[in-house]
């Protein structure tokens, strides 16, 4: 969320939009509900994949130190690939929203992948070149 604010930022400033504090909040908050929504549509369809180990009867004794193996079909190959897409999904789909953020009302452009996705590797390269000018300067001092 933090990598999202900073980028939306530097583009309304590159861009000269105005308000650029009020789309990188607008930004970080529509990534922040994305990922609440997501994950918590995500612990559902897990608990229905699992098949009703966690339905209302179900309650573990807390001094019960047994064998918590998931025995819902998570521990197979495509148990585990499901589990790394549903793990990137959410701020996947909470930075997608945020470029479509950035280029339809920031920008005022339409949706391309450079438009989606401009300025993304400016954030790290102006960092980095922020961290290396600051390190000369140690050096010098």
């Amino acid at each position: 969320m933090i990598f999202v604010a900073i980028w939306i930022y530097q583009s309304a400033i590159k861009n000269n939009t105005g308000k650029a504090i009020m789309w990188a909040s607008i930004a970080a908050g529509v990534f922040m509900v994305s990922q609440f929504l997501l994950v918590e549509i995500q612990v559902y369809l897990l608990e229905a994949f699992r098949g009703g180990d966690g339905d209302a009867n179900y309650e573990r004794d807390l001094s019960s130190v047994g064998d918590r193996k998931n025995e819902g079909g998570f521990q197979t190959g495509g148990g585990a690939f499901l589990s790394i897409i549903l793990e990137f999904l959410p701020p996947g789909v909470g930075f997608i929203l945020a470029g479509v953020i950035r280029a339809v009302f920031m920008l005022k452009q339409g949706i391309s992948l450079n438009t989606l996705f401009g300025g993304v590797t400016d954030v790290f390269t102006e960092a980095f070149q922020a961290m290396l000018s600051s390190f000369k300067e140690g050096i010098k001092k």
